[in-house]
């Protein structure tokens, strides 16, 4: 069996399909209480994390919050972390982002008052 790379992040995942996050840090010479002091995540999210035991973060926008962070701090492809654990990266096409919304009205009111 070929080892997979995953894109962009030098990932190898083990023969079970793991990222091997707990290794990743390990590299870098991280320990998880490091990462929690820098990120401020609870200790339990990180090891669900490093576990791939996503069904034990919070959920939404705080689940991609604490995987973007981590692999931020553990030196991974953040996107990657993403795709493992199931997360949408993008909004849908058809829904604009809150921004952009707030910013249309804004301007709409500028060219008004102009």
């Amino acid at each position: 069996m070929e080892a997979r790379v995953l894109p962009q992040s030098g990932i190898h995942p083990a023969a079970n399909g793991s990222l091997n996050l707990r290794a990743r840090r390990a590299e870098r010479g991280l320990t998880l209480e490091q990462i929690a002091e820098s990120t401020k995540i609870s200790i339990y999210f990180l090891r669900a994390i490093e576990n791939e035991q996503f069904h034990l973060l919070p959920g939404g926008i705080f689940t991609t919050s604490y995987l973007r962070q981590y692999a931020e701090a553990a030196g991974c492809a953040a996107g990657d972390l993403l795709d493992a654990a199931g997360v949408q990266r993008e909004l849908p096409e058809d829904r604009p982002s809150r921004g952009a919304g707030l910013r249309s009205r804004l301007m709409a009111g500028l060219l008004r008052v102009m």
